[in-house]
């Protein structure tokens, strides 16, 4: 276990490795266009930003990383309202049969119990 272990950490580490270098070997700026030319300057804004790559390939990571996490936390919401409401569910009905079972022990029979039940039911 401890073998799978190391192998996992050396993997990552010679990731974040190659990731630091590639980041360092690619770090000239380049510039960003927005808006097409006629579109920003139709509405004032500056149209051109100039950035180092890593930023730019780091900014863009991240934006899709966020977008992924809310994308499926919307996706699986419908899972999780399901998965409440069975939850409350077994919750009562765990209460339920605590409680049957807290009635059937003051009767020696269950039985009995369970008629008793039905007549005051009525």
């Amino acid at each position: 276990m401890k073998i799978l272990r190391l192998v996992k950490i050396l993997f990552l580490v010679l990731v974040a490795l190659a990731l630091v270098l590639l980041f360092f070997a690619n770090n000239e700026p380049v510039t960003l266009n927005l808006l097409p030319d006629a579109m920003a300057t139709a509405m004032g804004m500056r149209n051109t930003y100039t950035l180092p790559l890593v930023l730019v390939v780091v900014a863009a990571l991240l934006i899709g990383i966020v977008v992924g996490f809310v994308w499926e936390w919307l996706r699986e919401y419908r899972h999780r309202a399901e998965a409440r409401t069975q939850r409350r569910e077994a919750q009562r009905l765990s209460q339920e049969v605590a409680t049957i079972k807290g009635r059937s022990r003051d009767h020696k029979d269950e039985i009995l119990a369970i008629l008793d039940d039905a007549d005051a039911a009525r």
